[in-house]
């Protein structure tokens, strides 16, 4: 536990201890709330190395942020990703770093469970929408369904905690949610329900379309399952339930029908330095500029806490107009969720 008091506190009087990292823009997936098919990803030449990821990175863990989350595009396309794990499991073993997590499609995880492991990874989320082949690989575009299966099998037997994260789609994945409570109560694998968010172009598919409220959701799948209300929190913006018939956890991440951000304790890293104080607004700040004029670690602390000075209270996400209202220009991949 940390024993002293945040330095990192936004205007509105939350604590800032959760950072999560994208480190590339880019994935071996086309998901369609996601991307577009045919995405231009950035010039390498953009991205931050991975030295300068891990100097962020370490700077944040100074000031405070006890919960790192590896995010992409996919990070485990990333040439070397492995080292940067590595390179942060320091600050686990230091005490420093309470817990260092990974967000991923799961398609790598045969190749890297037990290195992560090694590092100190303990939990990974997965994105993974439907358990039907075929729609799998509608939802994805390009994504290989048994790979995925396999890959979480790898990483549970490492003895990774997976718990898998299903974007609601109406139209698409929500006759499969009955399904997806029993298959993951199963396997003793946590599941979280998240509503589609307004990033970014994704080419013909329509955000109100896809839209599945999770409060109708919830109310679906308490026509089968018996839920109880938790207080448990993993540190991200998911409220959750016990199903009672599986003892298994369903959280709900809700930005549109309950806005969660009265508790927000996080900010966002993009893999070019890109600072976002909040996923719904486009005010960043440009740290990469900071890191390569200087070697001094103060003046990216001082760039850091300016940012966060300028947290907003919330973001403006809302479809209940029935218009999609509050976008924001970037890719969902480009800020690593």
């Amino acid at each position: 536990m940390q024993d002293a008091a945040p330095t990192l506190i936004d205007p509105f009087m939350r604590a800032i201890t959760y950072l999560r990292v994208s480190v590339t823009d880019r994935c071996d997936f086309r998901c369609v709330y996601c991307m577009s098919e045919n995405m231009t990803f950035l010039p390498k030449k953009d991205l931050l190395t991975l030295e300068e990821l891990d100097r962020l990175c370490s700077v944040f863990v100074g000031l405070g942020v006890r919960k790192l989350r590896v995010t992409g595009g996919e990070p485990l396309v990333r040439r070397d990703i492995m080292r940067f794990f590595e390179a942060m499991s320091r600050h686990l073993e230091s005490g420093a770093l309470d817990e260092l997590t990974l967000t991923t499609n799961g398609s790598q995880l045969r190749r890297f469970a037990g290195r992560l492991h090694a590092a100190g990874v303990r939990r990974v989320n997965v994105s993974l929408d439907t358990l039907d082949p075929d729609r799998f690989a509608r939802i994805t575009r390009w994504g290989r369904f048994a790979q995925v299966m396999d890959g979480i099998d790898a990483a549970q037997e490492a003895g990774l905690r997976v718990k898998i994260n299903a974007v609601a789609l109406r139209g698409v994945n929500d006759d499969e949610i009955h399904r997806m409570v029993e298959w993951c109560g199963a396997r003793d694998m946590d599941l979280t329900f998240i509503e589609v968010m307004p990033m970014g172009d994704i080419g013909n598919e329509d955000r109100l379309d896809q839209y599945y409220s999770l409060k109708d959701l919830r109310r679906d799948l308490e026509s089968r399952w018996t839920l109880t209300d938790l207080d448990h929190r993993t540190g991200g913006p998911a409220r959750y339930v016990r199903v009672e018939e599986t003892g298994g956890m369903v959280g709900f991440i809700t930005p549109l029908t309950h806005n969660f951000c009265e508790s927000c304790n996080r900010v966002r890293l993009t893999c070019t330095g890109q600072l976002f104080m909040c996923l719904g607004q486009d005010d960043d700040a440009d740290l990469r500029a900071v890191l390569r004029a200087t070697d001094d670690d103060e003046a990216l602390r001082e760039a850091i806490r300016g940012a966060i000075a300028r947290k907003p209270k919330g973001h403006d996400f809302d479809y209940s107009r029935q218009r999609v209202d509050g976008t924001v220009s970037r890719h969902m991949s480009v800020t690593g969720g």
